[in-house]
């Protein structure tokens, strides 16, 4: 099949996305061997800038027993060629059809990719739904941030793995090893993969609803536990972490070394879900990290090491670890890079420290534009901090700055509003005109619609109705318009309406998107292919009515559609942190302040953990 393969890439745009032979890629004989597919639902640049995938593949080839190949979604242009040759979807080292393999594993980082699993399903000749495959068919699983509510793909998935994967992706490869030696049908095996701690297995739930659409009753069967817990690992062991990590060919989104320094967050924005779902912090040392980091420079010639989290500048030793880095790396070319940077002078110090002689752009995060809503939110950021950090980097030399927003936010009104402009206004001037003889910023304001997310506090709460957001965004709009030194960008709230429907929808949904599918939706992400028309088409012909899952707000005795599935909070505490919003009312980190028992340290076989306490 490799043969034909390359005979159609002469025809597309981008043929290095399909060779699969890149440096550090793994090439092992599939005979006798557990072979998995990681599969991403989006094209080679995104999916090889993601450091989740990375480590599977690293931790599964590892093992003597399995090989672990990469599969994406071919572009446009490689989806006619291979339709038109006949050619299903392959994996990338060996060219093999991926319905071939034992197992075949979505990652699920954006809810907007769904329609593209069905379409890389349907390429690769494995029946969509669950209960139609046979034996001679891939188990297909799901794990990520979106899989804490994976109920509208539930007819498509046959298992799925909750939390972090290290520990239990070789677990699930011991079972199938096992199933597969002794001749398992394919329900025994489903079985056996239940038993494993953070392994959900939709068929064997059953949900009932009331007359008014609300969920009555989710019961197990098989078996099968209550509820699912996600798996932690309390230790980020070095031997977790890719040393030789696979390096394309062409451009990818980050084309660099990525260090994840650090997992979880303990700041607690409460719109955030990564934030509640990767709780507790666990810290690698600093010593390690350089270890790391030399290692993996090594095997893969990158020039620039990313230090990776959810918020980077939390890292305890952080100023030491920068030091050290620049000192051992930076002598050889090597740069390092920070990719989210607090609203503080402390943050720009730092980032002043890491570009040294490169000023290129800042980017800030206030997300609201008036102190009260940073408040609702527990963004602990005050105007005050976010001017200083901004004239300390005019006066490091930036000239340029990117402020992120959202809007829709829970209490929102105009005054709101009309603050992301005052702010804004304040950027391109933190100091008085003039003063210093400094010139002006250049400030870019970028806004996103506010998307409830499950297991965040503001959960229970609605979206915006589109023509509210669509309201706010042109109000701002002709705000921002006025004033020379700022540019304003928005994302699309119909996107954002859809990716609120299926972060809040339950498995009834997957009807719609088995008709969106058919219709032809794939790579909704993308804004050229984005068809709100088609999408509508879809919810119509199921008699289904989106604005029910988006822009509804839920009673706290409601059974959500993914109560069943846990990251280790307790839902009691999220109620009480949207209470506290609600009250305006912050919540301080829980590593300088006292523990508000979320329920993470308590429940979970991980403590926090810090590099310098």
């Amino acid at each position: 099949m490799r043969e034909q393969i390359e005979r159609v890439l002469p025809r597309v745009e981008k043929p290095a996305r399909y060779l699969g032979n890149e440096w550090n890629a793994v090439h092992k004989d599939h005979d006798g061997l557990v072979t998995i597919g990681l599969a991403f639902p989006d094209v080679y640049e995104v999916a090889m800038s993601h450091l989740g995938l990375q480590i599977l593949y690293h931790i599964a080839n590892k093992r003597m027993d399995a090989v672990a190949e990469r599969v994406f979604a071919p572009w446009i242009d490689m989806e006619a060629e291979m339709r038109r040759a006949g050619l299903p979807l392959f994996a990338l080292e060996s060219g093999k059809p991926v319905r071939d393999f034992d197992l075949l594993g979505f990652t699920l980082q954006y809810e907007m990719s769904y329609t593209n699993i069905l379409n890389m399903l349907e390429l690769a000749g494995i029946p969509l739904l669950a209960s139609e495959r046979t034996a001679e068919h891939p188990l297909v699983m799901a794990g990520g941030p979106c899989a804490y509510n994976p109920e509208p793909l539930a007819d498509f998935l046959d298992f799925v793995v909750l939390g972090e994967a290290e520990e239990s992706l070789e677990e699930v490869i011991q079972v199938c090893k096992g199933c597969k030696a002794a001749g398992a049908s394919r329900k025994e095996t489903l079985e056996a993969l239940s038993r494993i701690a953070g392994v959900y297995v939709p068929a064997f739930y059953q949900v009932a609803y009331q007359d008014d659409g609300c969920i009555a009753a989710v019961e197990a069967t098989q078996g099968a536990p209550a509820s699912v817990r996600k798996r932690v690992v309390d230790f980020l062991k070095p031997e977790y972490y890719p040393t030789s990590p696979v390096v394309p060919y062409m451009g990818t989104v980050h084309d660099r070394l990525m260090l994840e320094i650090f997992r979880g967050c303990t700041r607690g924005c409460r719109f955030c879900q990564a934030g509640m779902i990767y709780r507790p912090v666990r810290e690698r040392t600093r010593e390690e990290l350089l270890g790391l980091a030399q290692e993996a420079l090594k095997a893969s010639g990158h020039n620039e090491v990313s230090l990776m989290s959810l918020s980077t500048m939390d890292y305890s030793d952080l100023e030491n670890l920068l030091g050290e880095l620049l000192d051992k790396i930076g002598c050889e070319g090597v740069s390092v890079s920070l990719p989210s940077l607090r609203a503080d002078s402390f943050s720009v110090e730092l980032a002043k420290q890491v570009h040294a002689g490169k000023r290129s752009g800042l980017t800030l995060a206030p997300e609201a534009g008036s102190q009260r809503l940073r408040d609702v939110i527990n963004k602990q950021v005050t105007e005050d901090d976010f001017l200083a950090a901004i004239n300390g980097a005019q006066e490091a030399g930036w000239q340029s700055v990117k402020l992120y927003f959202m809007i829709g936010l829970p209490t929102e009104n105009w005054d709101d509003i009309e603050g992301i402009y005052d702010l804004a206004r304040k950027a391109v001037w933190p100091r008085a005109r003039g003063s210093n003889e400094k010139k002006a910023m250049k400030v870019t304001v970028s806004t996103s619609s506010f998307v409830p997310k499950p297991w965040t506090p503001f959960q229970w709460d609605p979206q915006d109705s589109m023509h509210d957001l669509e309201k706010k965004q042109r109000h701002l709009r002709d705000l921002l318009y006025r004033e020379r030194n700022i540019t304003y960008k928005y994302h699309d709230a119909d996107l954002s309406f859809l990716e609120a429907v299926f972060a809040r929808g339950d498995r009834r949904l997957g009807t719609v998107l088995l008709r969106a599918h058919e219709l032809g939706c794939k790579f909704d992400g993308w804004s050229e292919h984005f068809s709100y028309g088609r999408w509508m088409q879809a919810f119509a012909d199921c008699e289904t009515d989106p604005t029910f899952y988006a822009n509804r707000e839920r009673s706290r005795a409601e059974i959500m559609p993914w109560d069943h599935l846990s990251p280790g909070l307790e839902k009691d505490f999220l109620w009480k942190e949207r209470e506290l919003a609600l009250a305006g009312a912050i919540t301080p980190d829980c590593r300088l302040d006292h523990c508000p028992v979320c329920g993470a340290c308590q429940h979970l076989p991980a403590q926090t953990r810090l590099a310098k306490e």
